[in-house]
């Protein structure tokens, strides 16, 4: 898995380029380009999107012939012209303020480049990317190693909840006969308490949901070891994930303190698997 968050600089020929990126849900590209690089940005973009799926990536470029300025050597000598006419008419004896000069505008001037001298961004670019991809793939490999982490801790809670729902039974058989005997003030038969106990188990009954909760555990660490871009699949299983976790603690609510111990491991999976969910998408 590779992260969407990445960064990569490449300077040659006076020219630096750099790519930064962050997550996105969707293909997100902004150029920062010196006026003498437009045309080249169509170019660019269709590079960048066959690199990357998703994300917000910034391309930057700084040109170091840009910045060069020189005196504009005809401008200066013009203002300089015509201050010394302008002294000898008035019958001033004065000399003219270089630093006053230098401020008007227009003193300096960038430096121009002959036409069809402009550097090549495309192997800058190209450079850049293989340095950004190894950035991330270092970053998606540390997070890759704490989203499994976690759903590890969340299959150690499904665990934890089959254990605990073979108790449920014995619960519900005690909490019947309690609560019928003071209802009807006598002893119930046999047969009825089993039967009632039946039921409230079976709706209560959360195997469904567990063994649901550990496919999709399972399908998750398959998808996070996978070569292929697998993020919105995450998603989608994570969605699932706290959908079926949801569902154990609205079945889970009357079982007393075997219920109270199986609703607390339940928000520990459900912490487990939106902490998952947020990291996730970081994903590319």
């Amino acid at each position: 898995m590779r992260s969407m968050t990445g960064f990569a600089s490449v300077t040659a020929r006076d020219v630096t380029l750099s790519v930064k990126s962050v997550n996105h849900k969707a293909l997100d590209l902004h150029f920062h380009l010196p006026a003498a690089f437009d045309a080249a940005e169509p170019e660019l973009r269709k590079v960048l999107r066959e690199s990357v799926s998703r994300g917000t990536v910034q391309v930057r470029v700084s040109w170091a012939t840009e910045r060069k300025t020189g005196l504009n050597r005809e401008l200066l000598q013009a203002w300089l012209t015509t201050f010394r006419e302008a002294a000898s008419e008035l019958n001033l004896a004065t000399e003219p303020d270089l630093n006053a000069a230098l401020r008007l505008p227009g003193m300096f001037e960038a430096s121009s480049t002959p036409e069809g001298e402009l550097p090549d961004l495309m192997p800058l670019l190209r450079a850049a990317l293989l340095e950004w991809n190894v950035f991330r793939d270092r970053e998606g490999a540390i997070l890759t190693e704490e989203l499994l982490n976690r759903a590890g801790a969340v299959e150690r809670v499904v665990n934890d909840i089959e254990q605990l729902r073979e108790g449920a039974s014995a619960a519900f058989h005690q909490r019947l006969t309690t609560r019928l005997n003071e209802l009807l003030g006598a002893a119930v038969e046999p047969q009825r308490l089993a039967l009632e106990a039946a039921l409230l188990t079976e709706k209560s009954d959360v195997s469904e949901e567990l063994v649901r909760l550990r496919a999709h555990t399972a399908q998750l660490c398959v998808l996070l070891q996978s070569q292929t871009e697998a993020a919105k699949k995450i998603d989608f299983l994570l969605q699932e994930m706290n959908r079926e976790t949801n569902t154990i603690l609205s079945k889970t609510g009357g079982l007393g303190e075997i219920g109270l111990r199986i609703t607390d491991a339940a928000l520990s999976a459900k912490s487990e698997i939106d902490k998952i969910r947020e990291q996730a998408l970081n994903l590319e």
